[in-house]
């Protein structure tokens, strides 16, 4: 999968271990109470598929996940495509400890194939707005409240 754009790059650092950030970032239960409430099912399996509806004001965006990578504990990457519009992109979670208190998650989205440069939501800027959100603000909130 070859990059159309520069990847989006957004890190955070957790006060946890690399095993509490990786079962926050890939055990259902606790995604859908920092990321998205609605996703049906989730494993963390290479080939693992998972679909679900995002509704903005105005549109719908039917999330299709792939999960193409996983390597336990450190990384999880999936594929990012939608029914309504076409492209693809993924991301790529990366955990790296830091010490036995704090670990740092480096998220890569990497667009492969375009998406509507129309529709605000698929504009670069939305999509780093959108990952800070994710990871600087509701992902440091779950682990706040967790602790």
């Amino acid at each position: 999968m070859k990059a159309i754009d520069p990847p989006i790059v957004v890190s955070a650092v957790y006060p946890c271990s690399t095993e509490k950030l990786w079962s926050a970032i890939t055990k259902l239960d606790e995604m859908k109470k920092w990321y998205f409430d609605n996703i049906p099912e989730f494993e963390a399996i290479k080939g693992f598929k998972t679909k679900f509806a995002v509704s903005s004001d105005t549109r719908t965006f039917t999330h299709n996940w792939e999960v193409t990578n996983v390597n336990n504990g450190k990384r999880i990457q999936y594929t990012w495509t939608f029914d309504e519009y076409p492209g693809e992109s993924y991301s790529r979670f990366e955990i790296l400890p830091i010490n036995e208190s704090k670990t740092q998650l480096t998220l890569t989205c990497i667009v492969t194939s375009n998406f509507p440069n129309e529709i605000t939501e698929f504009k670069r800027e939305s999509c780093i707005g959108g990952w800070e959100y994710f990871l600087n603000d509701r992902l440091k909130t779950y682990f706040q409240n967790e602790s």
